[in-house]
């Protein structure tokens, strides 16, 4: 059972139905799980304001649209503190997709996806090279993704 007592194994069940295939109605999630769509829909709403599921989202292959390059951008700040003002204005970039905050050599770790090599080099000399704080950073060009999934969630 998951440390959150507040889901049940069906909470689990429909979780994981969700994750293999986002588009299945909750009719036929509650057929699989034999429970009520209605059902499904309260457990999913609930499951929203525990902060479980954050919202539901289109998954795109961004190099079938013409953006072939992803990079990692491993970033040293001027000094830590200046995560929160670094971290707001690297949102604001387009281009940049995630951000971790870090511990080890980086202080920061981000996921950027550009066009083509030209596109990437803008983003990086143009907009994130001039964000104040930012003392330099390191790219690490992707070649292939290779897995991108969920967590299990399995009954224990």
């Amino acid at each position: 059972m998951n440390k959150n007592l507040e889901i049940d194994n069906t909470d689990l069940r429909i979780l994981s139905l969700l994750m293999e295939d986002a588009g299945l109605a909750y009719t036929e999630i509650g057929k699989r799980v034999h429970v009520s769509g209605g059902t499904v829909h309260v457990r999913m709403k609930k499951m929203e304001q525990l902060g479980i599921v954050k919202g539901s989202q289109l998954i795109i292959d961004p190099a079938k649209l013409g953006w072939d390059i992803s990079a990692f951008l491993g970033v040293y700040l001027d000094k830590s503190s200046l995560y929160e003002d670094v971290a707001a204005d690297l949102e604001q970039i387009p281009e940049v997709v995630n951000i971790h905050y870090t511990t080890g050599v980086y202080s920061l770790f981000a996921k950027i996806v550009c066009r083509d090599t030209g596109h990437l080099r803008e983003v990086l000399h143009d907009k994130i090279q001039k964000v104040k704080g930012i003392q330099r950073t390191e790219t690490i060009i992707s070649l292939e993704e290779r897995i991108s999934r969920s967590i299990p969630l399995e009954e224990n």
